[in-house]
């Protein structure tokens, strides 16, 4: 891979896991971002040597110029998104979830009675969601995390098929896209029990607390901690003193 050029758009880990994954293999990794990301996350980028690009005012707008400029230049796109005729790089790259997922199930004394996965396009909640199904089975009750502001999962489930969402920025910046996966929602579909939104507000104040338990993180990667900390939440999956929740922080705080 040696000289090649992989180009994405992110806005987190799967920008910083494209950036390190060129490194080790000597190729250039070039990552699209909207105006929204913080500058800390080009720093992050750089410092793992990849090259970012601002440019849309959103996820969606940084794809596309994304897939533009690798026709544009012949290089090689690697996206955490799929859509119909891309699906086959974005599965290979769903599947590095899997060893989070079993890592994590591996360390459960017990099986969970719920999980919650925040989402974004939604290839770390499909990849996860598919492997406890396949360890667990239909017993977890899995519940998929959104921003109130883009609930890109939550309303294609409701109409059968892919749409674009409209909504303000959020905070959850990481997770704020308005549009799905395809091969994650087709997967959700299947594995998933429960599609809700959070507000900006009810994550931030939870933060505070997550950090004082030693599990500080951004709105992004606490996003279905807070969900589960969430009183009408818990009423809503039946949960109790007896429920073994598993939820997964998957991001540090900047």
């Amino acid at each position: 891979l040696e000289g090649k050029t992989y180009v994405t758009a992110s806005a987190g880990n799967h920008g910083l896991s494209l950036a390190a994954g060129a490194k080790v293999f000597g190729a250039k990794a070039i990552v699209f971002i909207s105006e929204t990301v913080p500058e800390s996350f080009c720093d992050r980028l750089r410092e793992k040597g990849a090259v970012p690009v601002r440019e849309g005012s959103d996820y969606a707008a940084s794809m596309s110029a994304a897939l533009e400029a690798a026709k544009e230049n012949g290089w090689i796109l690697l996206s955490d998104s799929s859509w119909k005729n891309y699906t086959d790089k974005p599965l290979k790259l769903m599947e590095g979830y899997l060893q989070m997922a079993e890592e994590a199930i591996y360390q459960c004394k017990d099986k969970a009675t719920h999980v919650f996965l925040q989402a974004g396009v939604g290839g770390l909640a499909g990849a996860v969601a598919a492997h406890i199904r396949k360890i667990w089975g239909d017993t977890p009750v899995i519940t998929v995390v959104e921003p109130s502001a883009a609930p890109a999962l939550q309303a294609s489930i409701e109409v059968g098929h892919p749409i674009l969402t409209e909504g303000p920025d959020s905070i959850m910046g990481r997770l704020d896209c308005k549009e799905p996966s395809f091969i994650a929602l087709n997967g959700l579909a299947r594995d998933a029990d429960f599609f809700l939104t959070l507000d900006d507000e009810e994550v931030t104040n939870k933060l505070e607390i997550m950090s004082n338990s030693n599990l500080a993180t951004t709105a992004s990667g606490g996003a279905g901690i807070a969900a589960a900390m969430n009183g009408e939440v818990s009423k809503l999956l039946k949960m109790n003193s007896d429920s073994k929740t598993l939820c997964f922080l998957s991001e540090v705080a900047e």
